[in-house]
């Protein structure tokens, strides 16, 4: 039996979504783009142009709910489904986003370069608990009008998983999906076979400005999906109370379906988020607070109950380093998503408020995720009744080491971790080097970059990659692209 586990009872779910139904069809919400608001408008929103203001009527979020389909899946780069999104399937993500990395030497972040980036999509190719990659971290060696481009290109490049990224300027959508298109090499081939997922972030409290709400549309046009990323903070930015929270963000995650679906019914989206508490001793957002992690797993209810696939920026941790804190507050999120279903949990790699990438917590991550998936296939008998002649021959031989039901079952009952993972007795860890958590982590990273093989893309394509992210460089004003070591 797989293990569920629930936060909100269907009788409060309702309200949640009626009090929300309530916000967007008598205070409405802010939209910064007149092309959204005036499509709203042709379909009987009540709009105001000078205030950037729109109310909803109640068929606006109806036919959203009736045209966004309930699952979807995401392509490799050569085109195999790999990712299912809807349902209580579990996929595990990369955070996204970061603007440092922890260097395993120093022991301190930094601001990362293109080496970093190509050296964190490889390892990606190697960690398969982790289905699909992110543009997880920015290159800080590219002018930042690319960054977004840059690290999509860099993803399929040297990568072969989907890609969960996002464009925060509306000039980059366009390269973004040209690079998308020299994978897919046609519009209807990139719609059929989807390669990426944009995240798309309302302002809390319930506002689109024109930069993410643009892109909402633009990925709609082209039936690339989006999981929209609305971050409500519990105390500052919405109600103190998780309810309220979540009564917030049910009522900005639907204006950003409402926007997609009447731009392209049928676009497939995420219903997603970053919400978390606000500490306000620290003035800080905790994702590894549990009430953020129930805030995330109660959302997920929401979305499903509205039946639509979930996503969740959770198993991940504000600790600065690969310690205590980091493996407490990951493995909480993310056994605590997984029993809840969520669909796609974005966290693995993160420290430090989702501002850090760790490439060895990445790999400690990767085991984590293993674990929670062991942990969802539950227990079930497999030849174990009637039981007594295993325990006859447990008698007759004094161990079960080489029984035939034990090496029909080991691999698929008990999940063996890397070497990640200690599980020696004293004397072996110290015959063994004694290492630490963190180094054993930078061993098996080193040791999965030196067995990286490079995509089997066509060179062709790879080219045409190259060429286009060029021809980005120079108009962004660069002369060239920074040299990457193959």
């Amino acid at each position: 039996m797989r293990p569920v586990m629930r936060m909100l009872e269907d009788s409060l779910i309702d309200r949640i979504i009626e009090e929300a139904w309530d916000i967007l069809c008598k205070i409405g919400i802010e939209i910064h783009n007149k092309e959204i608001l005036q499509m709203l408008s042709d379909h009987g929103a009540n709009v105001n142009l000078k205030y950037n203001h729109v109310v909803f009527k109640k068929d606006n979020i109806e036919t959203a709910l009736t045209s966004a389909p309930n699952q979807f899946s995401l392509y490799d780069v050569y085109g195999n489904e790999v990712v299912k999104l809807g349902g209580y399937n579990v996929n595990y993500t990369p955070g996204s986003a970061a603007i440092n990395v922890l260097d395993h030497n120093s022991q301190k972040q930094r601001k990362p370069d293109t080496k970093d980036y190509i050296e964190y999509t490889k390892l990606m190719t190697k960690l398969d608990n982790i289905v699909s990659q992110s543009t997880a971290f920015i290159p800080a060696d590219v002018d930042a009008k690319m960054s977004d481009s840059y690290r999509l290109f860099l993803s399929l490049l040297y990568g072969t998983k989907p890609v969960v990224t996002g464009a925060f300027t509306i000039e980059a959508f366009e390269i973004m999906k040209d690079l998308q298109l020299a994978i897919r090499s046609s519009e209807e081939e990139l719609a059929a076979k989807p390669l990426t997922v944009f995240s798309c972030c309302p302002t809390s409290p319930v506002k689109w400005s024109d930069v993410t709400s643009q892109n909402l549309i633009d990925c709609a046009k082209y039936s690339i999906p989006v999981e929209y990323i609305a971050m409500p903070l519990a105390g500052f930015m919405a109600p103190v109370t998780l309810v309220g929270t979540l009564v917030q963000h049910t009522a900005e995650t639907l204006s950003g379906l409402i926007i997609s679906q009447l731009t392209n019914p049928g676009t497939p989206v995420l219903y997603g988020g970053s919400p978390a508490i606000f500490d306000i001793r620290y003035e800080t957002t905790p994702m590894g607070a549990v009430e953020t992690q129930m805030i995330d797993c109660a959302y997920n209810e929401i979305g499903k109950y509205l039946g639509l696939p979930t996503q969740a920026y959770i198993g991940l941790s504000d600790a600065k380093l690969l310690d205590a804190q980091a493996g407490l507050e990951t493995t909480m999120g993310a056994t605590l998503a997984a029993i809840a279903g969520i669909n796609n949990i974005s966290g693995p790699g993160m420290l430090d408020f989702e501002s850090c990438i760790s490439l060895e917590k990445l790999v400690l991550d990767n085991e984590i995720c293993a674990m929670t998936k062991r942990l969802l296939k539950g227990i079930e008998p497999k030849d174990d009744f009637p039981v007594i002649p295993r325990i006859e021959e447990l008698l007759r031989e004094q161990h079960l080491l080489i029984s035939e039901h034990t090496l029909k079952y080991i691999n698929e009952e008990h999940y063996m971790p890397s070497p990640v993972i200690d599980r020696a007795n004293r004397s072996r860890w110290i015959e063994e080097g004694g290492q630490t958590l963190g180094d054993r982590a930078n061993t098996q990273v080193e040791k999965l970059l030196a067995e990286y093989k490079p995509n089997e893309l066509n060179q062709d394509v790879k080219k045409s990659l190259v060429k286009l992210m060029e021809t980005e460089a120079d108009r962004c004003g660069m002369d060239k692209l920074p040299e990457r070591i193959e």
